[in-house]
């Protein structure tokens, strides 16, 4: 079995040649394949795609909002962080109090209308500037659900308690680390909902063994492109955060995948990425003596040594 980036392009041209052509939700379309692992040495560098540019300072920030617990995307504009804004924006344009132009289809629009694009990009910045100076906007446009935040912190149980699982299963891995327990589930059935977006990364496990902690995401649903590469990165760095935490080294970070597919409108990007040649992760670096991963800020983080080809640049399907 190939590891690492290599086997991440691997997927991309396995898809690419076997998989079955499907439409979706975003009414994109996509050629999909079911269940699918990558593995990743967390000793052998950070998993950071070099095939292109992936922005870590998005990773980290989103992470942190979901460790924070935050659902509203406020948190993430303060970052000038915009990866979840179509959702939020969608919400606001779909409501009786939005009285703009049509903005709807903007993903097939924007590829082919230029003046369309404009004029989204200029309701798209409005919207963002009332989220950070309207409070009561905010609250009530910028707001996302019951998303991964809320269900890895304020988990609602039947008898209205509430479970912080991440702290849960920090506290797991110190006293029990041989436990076959360490479990954090995004996917409540009952917020579905509720939720912007139901979780695509729907549970996640930690293992302890030789003194190095490793951690198993599954994944229902994987944007190969867009998506997966940020997953990849985030679930490493949490992976990072809480060995930091609890005393030991990082093992791996194994990547299982549900529906595994890319985008009908990003296929000429993947054959763009594939003829890229793989050059050497970099390293992380926590640069702070906090021990919490309740308390660790943007800047406490530091990749060095990131030599990556330029950025690839796609639509999001909404």
């Amino acid at each position: 079995m190939r590891t690492g980036e290599q086997a991440y392009l691997d997927l991309c041209n396995y898809i690419l040649e076997n998989g079955s052509q499907k439409t979706d939700r975003t009414g994109t379309g996509t050629y999909s394949i079911f269940g699918y692992q990558i593995r990743y040495n967390l000793n052998e560098g950070f998993p950071l795609l070099t095939t292109k540019k992936v922005p870590f300072r998005l990773i980290a920030s989103e992470l942190l909002w979901f460790i924070k617990g935050d659902t509203n995307i406020r948190y993430l504009l303060e970052n000038n962080n915009n990866i979840w804004n179509e959702w939020a924006f969608k919400k606001w344009v779909e409501s009786d109090e939005y009285n703009g132009p049509d903005m709807t289809d903007f993903g097939i629009k924007s590829l082919e209308d230029s003046q369309f694009k404009k004029e989204y990009q200029t309701q798209m910045e409005n919207f963002k500037q009332e989220i950070l100076n309207n409070q009561s906007f905010a609250n009530k446009y910028g707001d996302l659900g019951s998303v991964y935040g809320k269900q890895w912190r304020d988990w609602k149980t039947s008898t209205n308690q509430t479970i912080d699982q991440l702290h849960e299963v920090i506290e797991s891995i110190k006293t029990t680390p041989h436990s076959r327990r360490h479990i954090v589930s995004a996917w409540n059935p009952e917020d579905i909902p509720s939720m912007a977006l139901p979780p695509c990364h729907t549970l996640f496990q930690f293992y302890v063994a030789d003194g190095k902690l490793s951690c198993q995401l599954y994944q229902r649903s994987a944007d190969v492109f867009l998506g997966v590469p940020f997953n990849i990165a985030s679930y490493a760095l949490l992976t990072h955060l809480i060995a930091h935490e609890v005393g030991l080294e990082v093992g791996e970070f194994i990547h299982t995948f549900g529906d595994t597919h890319i985008y009908t409108n990003h296929v000429e990007q993947v054959n763009t990425q594939l003829t890229r040649d793989v050059r050497s992760f970099p390293t992380l670096k926590i640069k702070t003596d906090k021990k919490s991963i309740f308390d660790f800020e943007l800047n406490d983080f530091e990749i060095i040594d990131y030599n990556p080809h330029p950025t690839i640049k796609a639509p999001i399907a909404v």
